[in-house]
């Protein structure tokens, strides 16, 4: 079974426009680094898309057939599934400024967009 969440509940007012992010994020249930990426998903979205944004989580094993959906070949993985181009960002995602720049929601020097 597939878990969809909206991350956003308690997230600050949205920003000026109203384009709604879509992530997924693949998990193996309750590992460590799966965790991790859940955790730190969800606070780089609080504080940068609030209001936003909306993550799917997909637990392989749960549903090991959603792999090939998005063609995950590790877990965790992130999948920016809107605003167009796909993303895909793979690992714990603690790295927040490789995570924001994956996402495009900031450029490689830091600036945030």
């Amino acid at each position: 079974m597939t878990r969809a969440r909206n991350a956003d509940a308690g997230a600050k007012a949205p920003a000026p426009t109203s384009e709604t992010w879509e992530l997924r994020l693949y998990v193996t249930g309750r590992s460590p680094s799966c965790l991790r990426a859940i955790e730190n998903l969800r606070l780089a979205c609080e504080q940068h898309l609030a209001g936003r944004h909306r993550i799917e989580l997909v637990d392989l094993l749960e549903n090991p057939s959603r792999a090939a959906d998005d063609q995950i070949l590790a877990v965790p993985t992130l999948v920016r599934q809107y605003p167009p181009p796909i993303r895909k960002i793979v690992g714990d995602l603690s790295d927040t400024d490789r995570l924001l720049a994956g996402l495009q929601l900031q450029t490689r020097k830091g600036e945030v967009m």
